[in-house]
């Protein structure tokens, strides 16, 4: 999937520990997602990252603006964000990419309007992980595969989806079959 992160940025592990702490300071749950959540499920970093992607609960999104807004944080003009997916980036080139999600009866995470049919299934919002010996919330291992496999990855996509497979045990998706 093409990434609207902007060029030059970079968000390091301490990075993504201050973001965290930002979040409960502001009592905002995260699913940690992308190129991160790959890492969390593995327990170990295993490549650099342009941005962190998490998920939030549209009711914790305020304080959590509010957080980064008060550390430097500003939206990134980006063609196609929308209220429920969008980027913010500080001076140094953090960025976090959201994805803001409604939560409902049966504990899927609704993505945008509902009519829309985006959601993360609630069996995906069941991963734990760890960042740095954190332990954080995250997609499971067996959706980050799935969500990766419904557009045509590129080399880091590939690498996440073979480490995926390989610790999980899952099958590799035809696209990746054969790769690293």
């Amino acid at each position: 999937m093409p990434t609207s992160t902007p060029p030059g940025s970079r968000t390091t592990i301490d990075d993504v520990l201050f973001l965290l702490s930002l979040a409960e300071h502001a009592g905002a749950r995260l699913w940690i997602d992308g190129g991160w959540g790959v890492d969390a499920l593995l327990g170990a970093q295993t490549r650099e990252h342009g941005d962190l992607d998490v998920a939030i609960e549209q009711r914790h999104l305020g304080p959590f603006l509010d957080g980064l807004s008060g550390h430097g944080f500003v939206p990134v003009e980006e063609e196609g964000a929308t209220e429920w997916n969008f980027l913010m980036r500080n001076a140094t080139g953090v960025v976090v990419d959201l994805h803001v999600i409604v939560v409902d009866a049966e504990g899927n995470g609704v993505l945008g309007p509902p009519e829309a049919g985006n959601a993360y299934p609630a069996a995906s919002l069941t991963g734990r992980g760890t960042i740095a010996d954190r332990p954080v919330d995250c997609i499971t291992a067996d959706w980050a595969v799935r969500f990766r496999d419904a557009y045509t990855g590129d080399a880091a996509d590939r690498a996440d989806v073979q480490a995926l497979c390989r610790r999980f045990a899952l099958p590799v998706p035809q696209q990746y079959q054969g790769i690293g």
